[in-house]
């Protein structure tokens, strides 16, 4: 025997098929806006990379070569095309995984970005790890000890970070921890005697070698990471180590903290719990943030340190004209930026009810 539908059923079922259809639309409005927000990246990227003072044809048949050998790369490359076909093309071609090939090293450019972007991802999380874990304690303990000493060495800190260029407290770092104390390796990922000696699956050559059980090049290689990861943790550790000042003396001056020291409560209960659970949506972003920018901003740092990241690949690719390289790269890195300002989104409405 069925059971007879109420009217408080079909209510039920209105209201459920009436949130499917929100949460439907919610997700193509979301898929829309972030294929023409990667659109408006390419083509920006696109038209620079063509309206550049640099002759792609020139990398590739060299300065002294004939009219007609340069007319035959030239509509080789498919330059001798209009500006929107050319954009056209390249789109069908990056929708097919093909960014083209590197003038530099003749290889596809998405297979030299799969080999480069992991060291920098490497390098930028443990940079980030090192922020998170020292500057985000340091900002929470200067703003409980506003005007105190510690306080006065978390400024300074946040201040020598935002003042010193990375380029030159690297190449301090050199001298001093290599060059004349040797407690770190030298520039590079890793000592030539222990290239190959690990098959890569992650792209860590930290996490790889410890899969391995290969500890020599795990010590190789942390000990080549140290200092080009102390020196980005330390522009983490000054930037999150004020922006956290910042967010837990405006919250500790507010009146729900005063109610809740009049209540009684422990005060590492208060500073922790109530304060910081309030500041922590935020300063998510802030984290996501910098780790994004480390991932687009370690170029000078990799430079320095002779890291073999996407940020040194860019670099050549540019000094070289190799706008297929240079395109790709910067295709890659502003996806991964726009693909963590959407990862933030969604920790947002998982952490803070009130953004759902």
């Amino acid at each position: 025997m069925s059971t007879p539908v109420t009217p408080f059923d079909r209510i039920r079922a209105l209201s459920a098929d009436k949130a499917t259809v929100r949460w439907s639309l919610r997700v193509l409005r979301w898929c829309f806006m972030l294929a023409i927000t990667i659109l408006g990246l390419l083509a920006i990227t696109f038209v620079i990379g063509r309206k550049v003072p640099i002759d792609p044809v020139l990398a590739v048949v060299g300065d002294r070569a004939s009219a007609s050998a340069y007319a035959a790369a030239r509509v080789q490359l498919g330059l001798d095309r209009p500006l929107a076909v050319q954009f056209w093309l390249y789109v069908r071609d990056m929708l097919h995984g093909n960014f083209g090939m590197s003038l530099l090293t003749s290889s596809p450019v998405l297979d030299d970005i799969k080999r480069v972007f992991p060291a920098t991802l490497e390098l930028a999380t443990l940079s980030t790890l090192i922020g998170v874990l020292i500057g985000v304690p340091l900002g929470v303990i200067a703003a409980v000890r506003h005007n105190r000493w510690i306080d006065h060495v978390a400024r300074f800190v946040g201040l020598v970070g935002s003042s010193v260029p990375v380029f030159w407290l690297g190449l301090m770092g050199l001298l001093l921890f290599y060059a004349k104390l040797h407690w770190v390796s030298g520039p590079g990922r890793l000592d030539p005697v222990y290239d190959g000696m690990v098959d890569t699956h992650t792209g860590s050559l930290l996490i790889d070698s410890m899969i391995a059980g290969e500890w020599d090049v795990f010590f190789n290689a942390l000990s080549h990471i140290a200092l080009p990861a102390a020196i980005l943790g330390y522009y983490s550790v000054a930037y999150l180590s004020r922006m956290t000042r910042s967010f837990m003396l405006d919250q500790l001056s507010q009146e729900y903290i005063t109610t809740a020291r009049a209540k009684g409560l422990a005060e590492r209960r208060v500073i922790w719990r109530h304060a910081f659970g309030n500041i922590a949506v935020p300063l998510l972003t802030v984290i996501a943030l910098t780790y994004s920018y480390l991932l687009e901003g370690s170029v000078l740092t990799e430079i320095v340190f002779a890291w073999p990241g996407i940020g040194s690949y860019l670099t050549g690719a540019l000094l070289n004209a190799d706008m297929n390289a240079v395109l790709g790269s910067t295709f890659v890195i502003g996806v991964t930026f726009i693909a963590l300002n959407l990862l933030t989104d969604a920790l947002y409405r998982v952490f803070d009810p009130r953004a759902r």
